[in-house]
């Protein structure tokens, strides 16, 4: 028995909604859990970051060697046998001529204090900078978080759109079917919005191919909890940046955090040139027995470095450490400047893209609705043609994805602006009331 093949409508019905089902059989899969907020999500991605943990660590070693630098050097045990014969009667022997000696002593070094002070304080700077390197990752973390969030936001939000046109256009279809059969319409109209079916199928399935692109970004952060129901929209329309004190903001940036550490590194490394220019000193204590005929002896030494070309060694290598010093201080200024320029220019883009929406909100989105509104109006009057109504719907779905995309350009420009600080609260308290639960078993780490 054979069947008939099935009508060419119900065969994009049939793509239509198997596609839309297994864009939504992900998040039914996740049901069960709560929402997925932004803050939940970063909060997820800096628990999950091995990078901060190795940072954490190096700012751990910097300090404890910082205390070890601080303390003097250890010192040095000597022993040895001196003026020992190796020829005639008394070869070899330890006790039979007065000048052999069997000797031990120890030797300690004695670092200047304000030496060690400075090499401590040197390692405490590049604690510093490693807790500044671990807050500038902690901002990324955040902000490559944000981006993955909102590029799902926003994709799932357009495909969400595009289905609800596929919808609108069926019922298009079957109207044209009914009017061709009642001798109203022509064959063509029906091809004409079959075809925009399809159209908004292979859309569709675009919009599928960048939501589960998202989903992996998203996941390569916080793991299999990037499957899970997205909550709604952060407010994007605030800022924790004040435009009006940016230059003092931006100078407490992550990264010119990173060159004032450098900075200070050097600074220390300069100061400690100059107090290399004043000699340490060693002390030796040396005890030597001899044979019991003869007296044992004590000796004591001072060892002292003669710094006799201070021109060439000393002096040339402070000013190299005052070189590297203003360097660093010129980086930091220059990266100050640049990324004030920088932010200045995304929140002044930031802020257009707000206006521009509002633009969108306020007037052609309700433009775009009341002319497909009046076109099927017209079409069901016997007024218009089904390639009018199609024309509007095609305008209507284009002036909703351009603005979707634009909300989405501006939530991304909020989150680079927003996230250029991290933000260590959300880190630690986000979301409490949510409570995401965490589950072992999913999570690959």
């Amino acid at each position: 028995m054979r069947f008939a093949p099935l009508h060419p409508v119900l065969r994009h019905l049939r793509y239509t909604f198997g596609l839309i089902l297994s864009l939504a059989a992900a998040s039914l899969a996740y049901a069960g859990e709560p929402a997925l907020t932004l803050p939940v999500a970063q909060r997820l991605a800096a628990e999950r970051s091995r990078q901060l943990v190795a940072q954490d660590s190096a700012v751990l070693a910097s300090r404890e060697m910082a205390a070890a630098a601080g303390q003097l050097p250890d010192p040095t045990i000597k022993f040895g046998i001196e003026n020992l014969p190796v020829t005639g009667s008394d070869a070899y022997s330890l006790t039979n001529d007065f000048m052999t000696m069997r000797r031990i002593g120890v030797m300690q070094e004695f670092t200047r204090g304000e030496k060690r002070q400075l090499r401590a304080e040197r390692l405490e700077r590049e604690a510093d900078r490693s807790l500044a390197e671990r807050s500038a990752t902690l901002a990324m973390i955040q902000r490559d978080t944000a981006l993955a969030w909102l590029d799902r936001y926003y994709a799932e939000a357009m495909a969400a759109v595009v289905a609800e046109q596929v919808g609108e256009t069926r019922l298009e279809i079957e109207s044209a079917e009914s009017g061709y059969r009642a001798g109203r319409g022509s064959q063509a109209d029906i091809f004409a919005a079959r075809s925009a079916v399809v159209t908004l199928e292979d859309r569709l399935s675009e919009i599928g191919r960048r939501i589960r692109t998202a989903k992996t970004a998203l996941g390569r952060w916080i793991g299999t909890a990037a499957e899970t129901p997205l909550a709604g929209r952060p407010d994007t329309d605030a800022i924790r940046l004040d435009p009006r004190a940016l230059d003092a903001q931006i100078a407490h940036h992550p990264q010119i955090a990173l060159f004032a550490r450098q900075a200070e590194i050097a600074a220390s490394e300069a100061r400690l040139a100059q107090a290399n220019k004043k000699s340490d000193w060693s002390v030796e204590v040396m005890y030597s027995q001899r044979g019991s005929a003869y007296s044992n002896m004590v000796s004591v030494g001072v060892a002292i470095p003669l710094q006799w070309d201070h021109t060439n060694r000393q002096d040339r290598e402070l000013a190299a450490k005052l070189a590297m010093a203003a360097q660093a201080e010129a980086q930091r200024e220059e990266a100050l400047r640049a990324h004030i320029g920088e932010v200045r220019a995304q929140i002044q883009e930031w802020e257009n893209g707000r206006e521009r929406r509002s633009r969108y909100e306020r007037e052609l989105l309700p433009l775009a609705r009341e002319r497909t509104r009046a076109a099927l109006a017209a079409y069901r009057g016997g007024k218009a043609s089904l390639a009018e109504v199609l024309s509007a719907r095609r305008n209507e779905i284009e002036v909703r994805m351009q603005a979707l995309q634009l909300e989405m350009e501006t939530a991304r420009l909020w989150a680079q602006i927003n996230f250029m600080f991290p933000d260590e609260a959300a880190s630690r308290h986000a979301n409490t009331a949510t409570n995401f639960p965490a589950n072992p078993a999913r999570e690959t780490r």
